[in-house]
């Protein structure tokens, strides 16, 4: 059986406000250019898109300023933001690039990689592929060294707000 595929038209409001309701997780991906820290925040980002090689993916706007710095490092740092960094989230985020690291601590590699060690997880990476999608780049990065703080408490986006993670308390 063929089917003929649908094309629909929808409102970019509507489908945004659709898209909010599956959580995502927070990450900065980040790496040192010419001396100076560069970061930009996402909440796009997959894990376990392949064990072998080890592979996760992020997605980039094309309007994005900061991913055409960041994609010519040979390293990018991952960290997936926790609870506690709320703030921090919308300072890396902030249209002012000049502060945005003001009182930041963070970590550079040898290879370049920034990554925010009071981060629930970190993850030092290489780009493996690009792949052109919409409004967006599929980013595929390899995985060349991970961190994690155990127990660390994880925070989301959802429904257009940051929200922390907490389990549910299942009734008997």
């Amino acid at each position: 059986m063929t089917t003929t595929p649908t094309t629909r038209t929808f409102d970019p409001l509507d489908l945004r406000e659709a898209f909010s309701h599956f959580p995502q997780g927070v990450v900065a991906v980040g790496a040192q250019i010419d001396g100076a820290p560069q970061a930009l925040v996402a909440s796009t980002f997959t894990v376990g898109v392949s064990l072998e090689p080890p592979l996760v993916t992020f997605a980039v706007q094309h309007t994005s300023q900061t991913w055409p710095r960041l994609r010519s490092a040979p390293a990018l740092g991952v960290s997936v933001m926790g609870r506690d960094q709320f703030g921090l989230c919308r300072q890396l985020a902030s249209k002012d690039r000049a502060s945005r690291f003001d009182g930041v601590d963070y970590a550079i590699d040898d290879a370049g990689a920034l990554t925010l060690p009071a981060s629930p997880m970190w993850l030092s990476t290489r780009i493996y592929d690009e792949v052109r999608a919409g409004d967006h780049d599929i980013v595929i990065l390899e995985i060349t060294d991970v961190g994690s703080i155990p127990g660390a408490a994880g925070m989301v986006f959802h429904q257009s707000s940051f929200k922390e993670l907490a389990a549910l308390e299942l009734s008997a």
